[in-house]
């Protein structure tokens, strides 16, 4: 063991162990409460952290309901504008087919009138062309005795033909 106490190095060892003796004796108090208190900081980051993601989590789900909703408002808003789409499809449809009834009815009926007319015009012709030929006829082949005669009967059916 005297050796021991000769030897530098045993000095050295010696020395060392009491200087991290008083080390941490003076410095590990504030090394303790100093890794206390980072510790702390950690576990409060922590919590933050945590109570953050469960933020973002809620807010996502929100989002999520939101998104949901806005989808099945739009299916809705899409299912009735087609509804609607169809409607005045048929509406058209109707209209059109209306007028096409109607112009069809107007021209049969400007066609009907345009035969009246037409059978009109000939009749009339044809009673002018009759009564020209009439005053040909009788001019040309009766005498004027047959002719006062004619005149005479035709004065006395005159009232039975008014009446």
């Amino acid at each position: 063991m005297s050796d021991l106490l000769h030897n530098p190095e045993f000095w050295i060892l010696v020395a060392f162990v009491i200087f991290v003796a008083g080390t941490v004796k003076l410095a590990g108090g504030k090394v303790v409460s100093a890794l206390d208190a980072r510790a702390e900081r950690i576990k409060a980051q922590l919590d933050e952290a945590q109570r953050l993601r469960e933020e973002a989590q809620a807010t996502l789900a929100s989002y999520q309901r939101k998104q949901r909703e806005a989808a099945k408002d739009a299916e809705e808003i899409l299912t009735h504008a087609q509804e609607e789409a169809e409607l005045f499809r048929k509406r058209a449809a109707e209209d059109l087919e209306a007028a096409v009834a109607r112009r069809q009815k107007m021209a049969l009926d400007r066609i009907s009138q345009a035969e009246a007319d037409a059978v009109q015009e000939v009749r009339e012709a044809a009673v002018d062309v009759a009564i020209a030929a009439t005053r040909r006829l009788v001019v040309e082949h009766l005498d004027k005795a047959k002719t006062q005669e004619l005149v005479d009967q035709a004065i006395k059916e005159l009232p039975k033909k008014l009446h």
